[in-house]
């Protein structure tokens, strides 16, 4: 028997997701995402990707500023669904929707639980430098990414892979994963497996200011972190008052003093080993090749980016 379910999803992580269910035989009664967000200049409402995408399925699309209030309450009443699925929303499903009767709460989180529970676990994972990482769906509790999970689909994280990559990879694994849950839940055959509370370690919102490269660290380290924070905030250094931001570098093993441009390939020494630049975006310009940029901003052996 289908089932009849609610999504929550807002970023385009959550779209390759939506577009699945709404391509099997299970029935989408209604879309919830973030409201319109106004451009800088506030010309225009931009809807997320979630919201796009809804529309063009022709989904019913819902875009409450706030889940705890009783118009939201009554139309979940309402309208009844099996299931409501969550995908990095943006919003606590308050507890007066969880403890409806009848109605299973599942969230898709990008973590294998109990590590990297919380807002970032793409980023805290390629920058903590893991080797693998996954999908966990589980039941959604009033406590941050705590509940038992129901199955777990875990991906290698290669050397080269980004944030923006690594996404890729994990939205299309929860769109494959999303199929089997809800055949496991529509055969009354899933089993809830609890969480080791001695594991738990938290995927912290990443702040701007963790942006500002400090050279002190391991070229490998600043490879991870520069990786993990692509495209958004990305990592960054100034020169003559400029701010550069780095898109792609790679370790390479030759040392200097800590922060000093040591030839002029833009090869930068850390404290363990160097970074050789790839590609680097001045603010509010396009990103360009190390040799382009080059030609245009003069940044040269010895000097110091501390």
């Amino acid at each position: 028997m289908a089932l009849k379910l609610i999504f929550m999803g807002t970023p385009s992580f959550a779209v390759p997701i939506l577009k699945s269910i709404n391509n099997s035989k299970h029935e989408i009664l209604a879309v919830y995402t973030n409201p319109p967000k106004k451009s800088r200049r506030g010309q225009r409402l931009n809807e997320s990707s979630v919201h796009q995408i809804s529309k063009q399925l022709k989904l019913k699309v819902r875009h409450p500023e706030k889940l705890d209030d009783e118009e939201e309450l009554k139309f979940l009443k309402k309208i009844n669904p099996d299931l409501v699925v969550v995908v990095a929303y943006g919003k606590i499903i308050p507890k007066n929707m969880l403890n409806l009767k009848n109605i299973k709460f599942i969230n898709i989180h990008a973590s294998l639980l109990p590590k990297w529970r919380g807002a970032a676990p793409i980023q805290r994972s390629i920058i903590a430098m893991d080797g693998e990482t996954g999908i966990s769906i589980m039941k959604i509790v009033p406590q941050l990414d705590a509940g038992p999970f129901m199955l777990q689909k875990k991906i290698i994280i290669k050397n080269d892979d980004n944030y923006t990559s690594l996404s890729i990879k994990l939205s299309k694994l929860g769109s494959e994963a999303i199929l089997e849950a809800l055949h496991l839940i529509e055969n009354k055959s899933l089993e809830w497996i609890n969480q080791n509370e001695k594991k738990v370690t938290y995927a912290k919102k990443i702040l701007k200011q963790e942006s500002q490269i400090n050279w002190n660290q391991p070229a490998k380290q600043l490879i991870a972190k520069i990786r993990g924070l692509n495209p958004y905030p990305g990592v960054w250094f100034k020169h003559k008052k400029v701010k550069i931001k780095i898109i792609d570098a790679v370790e390479v093993f030759v040392s200097g003093n800590t922060g000093e441009v040591i030839d002029d390939n833009l090869t930068i020494a850390c404290k363990e080993n160097s970074i050789k630049v790839l590609s680097l975006q001045k603010e509010g310009k396009k990103i360009l090749k190390v040799k382009d940029f080059l030609s245009g901003h003069k940044l040269k052996k010895g000097d110091d980016l501390n």
